[in-house]
């Protein structure tokens, strides 16, 4: 009779109460949302102003979850899209996003943030599933290919997740996501034609092999020239010669460089010769004239490489009539560019399939994780069973057992416990995976 009690109270974990229990445990895919703000539908320097620095985000973004109903929130920042990626019962359409725009960026004027709401997209359940792919796969980038996506949704995840902004949900998106990113980037050739202005102007002097101990001279210290000199140097250039008006500028890029500092103005007077120059600065006017040019040169008369991706150009036109220059400019670069991002394009329908059979897997990683969430509670109860068994209904009688008929009845408990912790987990998954 105290056998049958026991098995009644497992068969009721087991069989009974499973549908129950997922019901009480399951989370709605309508609880994902997205909500970005991207180049399509708005200026960059508008997207812009919802940028929050790191250091800062954990104070700026936990009121979303404090007073909005928001069990999980991840913010990602790009030089072109600030997205929110939400878990919530609520709906999160235009008037939550009004209520989010109050609360974390209290200072915009009502006309900026009104000019959100309008440029804002919201996506919900799969669709925003679909989004959050289509974004780690460059597809949705303003240039598409661009893998530094894959590496700046890892990198808000880890900030988010560290700051205890995240949860489950979306610790299986985001791992799902990196995954099939990380597919798309070795399946197809999304990204293997460079379209940036620095891996183009790396890969032409490359393809001119250019000599790693050749002379370079970086005029002008913005972000442009610091990604190519450092590019340069990370694949073995080492003699860099920096100029730039503002003094301090040109010495903290050419410390990094291992190079030497120089004011533009001396520029002129520079006499430690050259093999190739890099220049971008704001100048409207041209920054390398004739004279400057000729003296730089000096007596050498060897053939001399000139990457001039300034807009206008640092470089007058008269240079390239007089002397023996290989001249690369912004403009070849963004032809080649533009070539390459045709070519990419081409990629987009095969990277759209990947998505499609990502989404199509998600929704079985989804329900696989429902039922073990819905499920985590029987293993724990049936070693609950087992021990109340064991040390108090049959404690007397199993201490009268001899130690041979002890073994057998550890290994029968054994069998059950494991039988009966499998059971109840397939026949929730026939439930929650092969039924609609």
């Amino acid at each position: 009779m105290r056998f049958r009690v026991i098995l009644n109270c497992i068969n009721d974990i087991s069989v009974t109460n499973i549908e129950s229990r997922l019901c009480n445990f399951v989370l709605m895919p309508e609880n994902f949302h997205s909500i970005a703000f991207t180049h399509r539908n708005l200026e960059v320097s508008t997207i812009g102003k919802l940028h929050i620095d790191p250091e800062m985000q954990s104070s700026r973004i936990n009121p979303i979850k404090e007073y909005l109903g928001v069990d999980e929130v991840l913010f990602l920042s790009t030089c072109n899209r600030i997205e929110f990626w939400l878990v919530s019962s609520e709906n999160c359409g235009v008037s939550f996003l009004k209520e989010l725009l109050d609360l974390v960026y209290p200072e915009l004027h009502v006309s900026e943030k009104e000019l959100l709401l309008q440029g804002a997209e919201f996506a919900h359940g799969n669709d925003a599933v679909n989004h959050v792919l289509r974004v780690a796969s460059s597809i949705d980038s303003m240039v598409i290919g661009e893998r530094e996506i894959i590496t700046q949704v890892r990198t808000a995840y880890e900030l988010c997740r560290n700051s205890g902004l995240t949860g489950d949900l979306i610790r299986l998106v985001l791992r799902h996501t990196i995954e099939t990113a990380k597919k798309v980037y070795t399946q197809t050739s999304i990204a293997t034609k460079p379209v940036s202005v620095v891996s183009l102007a790396y890969h032409r002097l490359r393809d001119m092999n250019v000599p790693l101990d050749s002379r370079i001279l970086i005029i002008g210290a913005g972000t442009t020239n610091t990604n190519m000199s450092k590019f340069l140097k990370k694949h073995g250039f080492k003699r860099f010669a920096v100029f730039n008006r503002t003094f301090s500028k040109a010495e903290k890029l050419a410390s990094e460089l291992n190079g030497v500092a120089f004011p533009l103005e001396e520029l002129a007077t520079y006499d430690g010769g050259f093999d190739v120059i890099i220049s971008c600065t704001g100048a409207d006017t041209h920054v390398i004239t004739p004279e400057i040019y000729a003296h730089l040169l000096g007596e050498d008369r060897n053939r001399k490489v000139v990457l001039d991706i300034a807009i206008p150009q640092d470089l007058h036109p008269e240079i390239l009539e007089n002397h023996s220059v290989t001249h690369i400019s912004v403009d070849l670069l963004q032809r080649i560019s533009n070539e390459n991002l045709k070519e990419r394009s081409l990629e987009v329908g095969r990277v759209e399939e990947l998505i499609e059979v990502a989404l199509s897997d998600f929704d079985l990683l989804y329900r696989t994780r429902q039922v073990e969430l819905a499920m985590r509670e029987v293993p724990e109860k049936v070693k609950e069973i087992r021990s109340n068994a064991v040390n108090e209904i049959f404690k007397k009688d199993i201490e009268a057992m001899d130690e041979h008929s002890r073994e057998i009845l550890e290994k029968v408990l054994g069998y059950m416990e494991k039988k009966y912790m499998s059971v109840p987990m397939l026949m929730a998954k026939d439930i929650l995976i092969n039924k609609n």
